[in-house]
């Protein structure tokens, strides 16, 4: 019994004789060869390229695997060093020469609520995403929000804030 690959070839197999004959080979000055000339590799490889019928949609479709969680609330005892933190960045940039000449440095854990009207989690749910940079200006009057570098999170978003100049280290007198 002959394979046809690792596949056995079934008893009245119609075709068995064209298959048993091989692939066909063909002389350069060939009529077929001439009239069919092979493709060039370039081109044929454009054949198996996948094709996006629709533009954007597996972008839209890993928007929707985005993991998003509940808003975290702050037990007592964190709230009060996150504002004992606040207290301290607040010093250290009362006004924009101090901002300057300190230049504190800090990371700052934050929520960002899901924005995309066509997500589940939307007005729900949201991400944490942390920033480094200067802290530019602490605001807990007017904007109760934190500037660092350009970007301005409010208070109530802030899970954690960190820095690796030891400046949360020592003990703050107000």
């Amino acid at each position: 019994m002959h394979n046809m690959g690792e596949i056995p070839m079934p008893p009245g197999f119609r075709y068995k004789e064209i298959f048993l004959r091989g692939k066909p080979q063909h002389e350069k000055t060939d009529a077929f060869r001439i009239r069919h000339p092979s493709m060039d590799v370039s081109k044929r490889a454009k054949i198996f390229a996948p094709f996006d019928a629709l533009k954007g949609f597996n972008e839209a479709v890993a928007a929707k695997d985005e993991l998003y969680e509940s808003r975290r609330e702050l037990n007592e005892e964190d709230l009060e060093e996150l504002n004992r933190r606040m207290a301290i960045l607040r010093q250290l940039t009362a006004n924009s020469r101090l901002a300057r000449e300190n230049a504190v440095k800090i990371s700052v854990t934050y929520y960002i609520p899901c924005e995309d009207p066509e997500n589940e989690a939307y007005g729900l749910r949201g991400q944490y995403h942390m920033i480094t940079g200067i802290c530019r200006k602490v605001d807990p009057v007017i904007s109760r929000s934190l500037l660092v570098d350009n970007t301005r999170i409010s208070f109530r978003d802030i899970i954690r804030i960190e820095s690796g100049d030891g400046i949360f280290d020592e003990p703050y007198a107000e």
